[in-house]
């Protein structure tokens, strides 16, 4: 009895020491799977602290496995089709353009906490970052009280035309235009854009968003909040500015139909949609994917969603056509 008690006892005191996200009856599941395999496009300086806290917390050890969404998307197709179960969780932009068989449908209870369109209808992705396509400048160049209120009035803006710059794509801010302003007004919306700012191509948005902040440019057209963020945050003089529409997409997290360690994988999804994972992501400025976590700055939020937040989720053909828009009006304009 008094030995029954005891082990009752130990048992209580060892849930009460876990994190609000971590069932104790799922940990340990997890434990017995021994260890949890991530594949991931967040480079490994960002991404390993928080799931060291994870680690930490669970005792799970945590496999990570870095690569682009393309790479990764690449190897759990050729995975897929040799029948092998190689990982548990994935962290991509592109979840869900993988095949549904391959991802597990699931319910992380965190996920009732996210904003409505991080939730995928059909359970196979949860958005756990938020990437929010706005405008950003150098501070030392450009006054906010001399920013554009519109995209119809940044159009207008041919004196600032050789000090703009843009990724070489931007898939989901052009459907956001489009979707807002109506197929006709938003074509001839970018065509302006091109014409007028005369922006320079840049490959990659951190690229952008580092570009900015160094003063080599005093405009990005658009780019992904949490990169200005980044940037800002590592004490660069730039700021994003918010102006209708405000195209947002998730990068997502899934569990593999064929994991390895389900458990783990299923734990490892409640962690970083929690309030303690999402405030982890915050610290490189990363933007929640729920309201209810603070941003790094504080106020990001509220600044993004006082304007007309339009969720983008696009399949092959939606992004090869708004990629061919961007290309025709915004790359290949004449120069």
């Amino acid at each position: 009895m008094g030995a029954a008690l005891t082990m009752l006892c130990c048992a209580q005191a060892k849930a009460a020491d876990l994190p609000s996200w971590a069932d104790p009856k799922l940990v340990e599941a997890a434990k017995r799977e021994a260890s949890l395999v991530i594949y991931s496009s967040i480079n490994e300086e960002e991404g390993l602290p928080i799931w060291r806290r994870f680690e930490d917390a669970t005792g799970v050890k945590i496999d990570y496995i870095r690569g682009s969404d393309a790479q990764l998307i690449g190897r759990m197709m050729i995975e897929s089709r040799a029948g092998r179960g190689a990982w548990d969780l994935v962290l991509i932009t592109a979840a869900h353009k993988l095949p549904p068989q391959m991802l597990a449908q699931i319910d992380p209870p965190e996920a009732q906490h996210l904003f409505p369109a991080a939730r995928d209808p059909g359970r196979r992705w949860y958005g756990f970052s938020a990437n929010y396509n706005v405008p950003a400048y150098n501070t030392n160049a450009v006054k906010a009280s001399d920013l554009p209120r519109s995209y119809e009035e940044l159009a207008r803006r041919s004196d600032w035309a050789g000090h703009v710059v843009v990724n070489e794509y931007d898939s989901e801010w052009v459907t956001a235009l489009l979707n807002h302003y109506g197929e006709d007004k938003g074509r001839d919306l970018l065509r302006s854009l091109g014409a007028s700012l005369k922006p320079a191509i840049v490959n990659g948005h951190l690229a952008v968003a580092r570009a900015v902040g160094a003063g080599e440019y005093a405009v990005a057209l658009t780019n992904y909040v949490n990169l200005t963020l980044n940037v800002k945050l590592a004490g660069a003089p730039t700021d994003f500015w918010a102006i209708d529409p405000v195209g947002v997409f998730y990068m997502q997290v899934s569990a593999s139909a064929q994991a390895p360690h389900p458990n783990a994988a299923r734990l490892g999804a409640n962690f970083i949609l929690s309030q303690e994972g999402q405030g982890l992501l915050t610290k490189r400025g990363r933007i929640p994917s729920r309201p209810d976590v603070e941003t790094n700055p504080p106020g990001v939020l509220k600044a993004l969603h006082a304007k007309k937040v339009m969720p983008i989720v696009l399949d092959p053909e939606q992004e090869k056509k708004a990629d061919a828009l961007f290309k025709e009006f915004i790359v290949g304009r004449p120069r």
